[in-house]
């Protein structure tokens, strides 16, 4: 199996992070919930995932989030391109996200 990053990206909507952090867990974005997965991109997934998704949207958070507590809820699968993308089958905790910041 490929060695894989310890982080990731999730991008957030103002509106959503605000949530995640009142919550301490975010549970996914409506395309989240529609697909059961929380969408995530390693950190060179990440201007394709902007560009193609949340292109024009102002006020996005990008918060990283560790990997390494996750088992088999996290699945690398392949999805655009080919590549393989991080998906989480479970909740967000906020406790493994290292940090955040505003795109």
């Amino acid at each position: 199996m490929a060695d894989h990053p310890s982080t990731a990206f999730k991008i957030l909507t103002a509106d959503q992070w605000s949530q995640f952090s009142q919550d301490g867990v975010f549970h996914g974005a409506p395309v989240d919930l529609a697909d059961g997965y929380i969408h995530l991109s390693a950190a060179d997934q990440l201007k394709g995932t902007l560009d193609k998704h949340f292109a024009g949207q102002n006020g996005l958070v990008i918060a990283e989030v560790d990997l390494s507590g996750f088992g088999p809820e996290l699945r690398w699968e392949v999805s655009r391109g080919g590549a393989l993308f991080p998906h989480l089958y479970a909740p967000l905790p906020m406790s493994t996200v290292l940090s955040h910041r505003p795109t």
